[in-house]
């Protein structure tokens, strides 16, 4: 696997984000959203992956106190299944134990069975359900906890 680097997402990168944002959800954020996460948000921190220069992949969290809340998460379609959503989030999630994050969580689709597979397999485990969560289909989404800085893998 070529080396990733994970970085801050900056304005100029949004046109790759927004690529990689229309072809992963059936509900994309729209520009403006991913504009006022960063410029206006102070508990966002946007990081996007890059390999051989190229943005393919991104994850939006919120550092609120001692926990991250993972808002959106994606890798663009030519790059999935060859491990790089775990290469992005086993880097933010050490990139928030060295700034003493404790725990991070999510919410994911009931459907989404691959992305529950990283989750699980990066060390979280389901808290709950949340009814009704994504306003598209009114489909469930389970709401996912990970404890930060106890697993040796990281």
């Amino acid at each position: 696997m070529n080396k990733g680097l994970v970085r801050p997402m900056r304005t100029e990168d949004l046109e790759a984000i927004m690529e990689i944002e229309h072809t992963s959800f059936s509900t994309p954020w729209s520009l403006q959203a991913f504009v006022a996460e960063l410029k206006d948000n102070e508990y966002a921190q946007y990081r996007c992956l890059e390999l051989d220069g190229r943005v393919i992949g991104y994850m939006g969290l919120w550092f609120i106190l001692d926990e991250g809340h993972i808002t959106n998460i994606a890798i663009s379609p030519d790059y999935r299944g060859q491990r790089w959503g775990e290469f992005l989030m086993r880097s933010v999630m050490n990139e928030m134990v060295n700034l003493g994050m404790d725990r991070m969580t999510l919410e994911v689709r009931v459907s989404n069975y691959p992305a529950q597979d990283l989750y699980r397999r990066i060390g979280f485990s389901t808290a709950g359900v949340r009814k009704g969560y994504y306003a598209d289909t009114g489909e469930d989404a389970l709401i996912m906890w990970a404890e930060l800085g106890r697993s040796d893998d990281r």
